[in-house]
């Protein structure tokens, strides 16, 4: 089945979100659509799956116009949608969830679950999708929770289906298995519609790329086309894909200024997610911890910042012990935090930009005296960080949740390092960005430790953690399985991070040449390798 857009041209007031767009989907085609945070990418598969309604232009499938007035008549014309925050009640099951807008009955009127519960398993079989129908989503890993989306849209019988930044929550393990489901859709004739910033993905899954660049279609091109030109057509600009850095200027006698020492930290249940975790850092230090996503990096940082209780061990600054202070002295303290999860952990999306980068300091001058809030210094702050920090707003008065994810992961690094640091804590610092944001992101870190701060990255893109730490420690289960040094071949970081224990020492050898790490999968994956509680990236627009 053929799809076509003709003339696609949204505006939401001012801004034109999407300008003339002219796109194909070919039958049984994996169609790539590239471009930063806020490019426009989202509104146009919207349109197309009628949940926004176009100024100007066509829908065509086959060479039949088609009129779609709302995702009931995308679904009847066979499109489906799975979108980046996933559209799942967490207390049903998997087969409750696939029957929501579909309720079937049998002949006393009950809803009919054996056959949702049937349907599942066959679909699941026929793909190589592996659910269980009667699994609540709530226990589900991310990667689960997003086939069951890949399910239902498959049981509606869609023809196209559009995948809006699908590896945006996914560990490296779970975006390679999707990958094998999207090659067994497209070997069975489904078009699928791949919406991503992420150049590697791209040139990994591809048939076709259509590049777009603030809602305008910029280019055409195919999986053999370099991350150089790619990138550079996606922000109009030449763009350094590797990190500009000078290597630390500390020598190994230097005193650390910041250390964890022996420490446990308990999940909800009770269990140790950090388990006697000691590591330190030198002033002018970029410390990375690798690892698979749910083997308590997130509580290691949440620690940190005394988010989370420590069951055990101490964590200290220039000598001064922070383990029992509250959050708000820590930060006091001089920590900067970027967590990991935006949305929920860092960022109030109804308030405005402007109030969003004073949210640790509004009551402190010069932005608060005598429990009132100076709005003009508030404004005047906001005026400069937006420039500084290139932010994309329409105002500094815009609801901050209204902005791309990259930028409203500017928003948050602007504030965070607008400010006296003495420790940096930064936890996916750019999950959910485009490149170009992303490139200023590691410029800012890395000028952060240039200025003697310590400074620790926790990532779970290797690519970051090379290019940005100077040495590399590696979580499994809650432990510290080695610190190495950044030349380590990325063979032996993926041993660790699978929980192996390599004989002999690391072997040095150049990251950019080295092969992909070992995927801790089967019975070598960690337990809580497809946390449920990734962080959402931002939405495109």
């Amino acid at each position: 089945m053929s799809l076509e857009l003709r003339g696609i041209t949204k505006r939401f007031g001012s801004l034109v979100a999407n300008d003339g767009i002219d796109l194909e989907v070919r039958p049984g085609e994996i169609h790539c659509l590239l471009g930063e945070n806020g490019a426009g990418k989202s509104t146009l598969m919207n349109i197309l799956y009628g949940l926004y309604q176009p100024d100007e232009g066509q829908i065509l499938m086959d060479g039949r116009e088609l009129t779609i007035g709302g995702p009931r008549d995308a679904i009847a014309a066979g499109i489906g949608m799975v979108h980046q925050h996933f559209m799942l009640v967490p207390v049903f099951t998997v087969a409750e969830n696939i029957m929501l807008g579909d309720e079937r009955t049998g002949p006393l009127g009950w809803l009919d679950r054996r056959r949702a519960r049937r349907d599942v398993a066959e679909v699941s079989a026929r793909y190589g999708l592996q659910v269980d129908p009667d699994a609540l989503v709530a226990d589900l890993p991310v990667g689960v929770q997003q086939r069951v989306e890949i399910i239902k849209a498959l049981i509606r019988e869609a023809r196209v289906l559009i995948l809006d930044e699908p590896t945006a929550v996914l560990t490296p393990q779970e975006t390679q298995e999707l990958f094998a489901v999207m090659r067994s859709l497209r070997e069975a004739g489904r078009s699928i519609v791949f919406i991503t910033h992420k150049l590697k993905e791209v040139k990994a899954i591809a048939d076709r790329i259509t590049v777009i660049r603030r809602g305008t279609v910029v280019g055409t091109a195919t999986p053999d086309a370099s991350e150089v030109e790619l990138a550079g057509l996606m922000v109009g600009r030449q763009v350094r894909l590797t990190v500009d850095k000078e290597p630390a200027a500390v020598g190994p006698d230097t005193e650390p200024a910041f250390s964890v020492e022996d420490l446990t930290v308990l999940d909800e249940s009770g269990q140790a997610a950090v388990d006697g975790v000691s590591f330190d850092i030198r002033p002018g230090e970029i410390l990375g911890i690798a690892g698979v996503q749910g083997n308590g990096q997130t509580e290691l940082a949440e620690a940190i910042l005394g988010l989370r209780p420590v069951a055990e061990g101490r964590i200290v600054l220039d000598g001064a012990d922070l383990t029992g202070r509250s959050p708000r002295q820590r930060l006091r303290a001089g920590v900067g935090y970027v967590p990991e999860d935006r949305s929920h952990d860092a960022l109030v999306a109804d308030s405005s930009v402007a109030e969003n980068l004073v949210l640790d300091l509004y009551d402190r001058p010069p932005f608060g005296r005598r429990g009132t809030m100076d709005v003009r210094a508030v404004r005047e702050n906001a005026e400069q960080r937006v420039g500084e920090f290139d932010i994309r707003t329409a105002s500094i008065d815009t609801p901050v949740g209204t902005l791309s994810g990259g930028n409203q992961q500017k928003v948050v690094v602007a504030r965070e390092m607008s400010r006296p640091l003495r420790l940096l804590v930064a936890a996916q610092p750019t999950r959910g960005v485009d490149v170009g944001a992303m490139e200023f992101i590691h410029k800012r870190i890395v000028a952060e430790r240039d200025q003697g701060r310590p400074v620790l990255i926790i990532s779970t893109e290797l690519d970051e953690i090379y290019g940005l730490a100077d040495r590399i420690a590696v979580m499994y289960r809650g432990k510290i399985m080695a610190i190495v040094p950044p030349d380590t071949s990325r063979e032996h970081i993926g041993l660790l991070m699978a929980g192996a224990h390599p004989d002999g020492p690391a072997v040095p050898d150049d990251p950019a040449e080295a092969t992909e790490p070992a995927e801790a999968t089967g019975a070598d994956a960690p337990a809580g390798a497809q946390d449920t509680e990734n962080a959402k990236g931002g939405d495109d627009e």
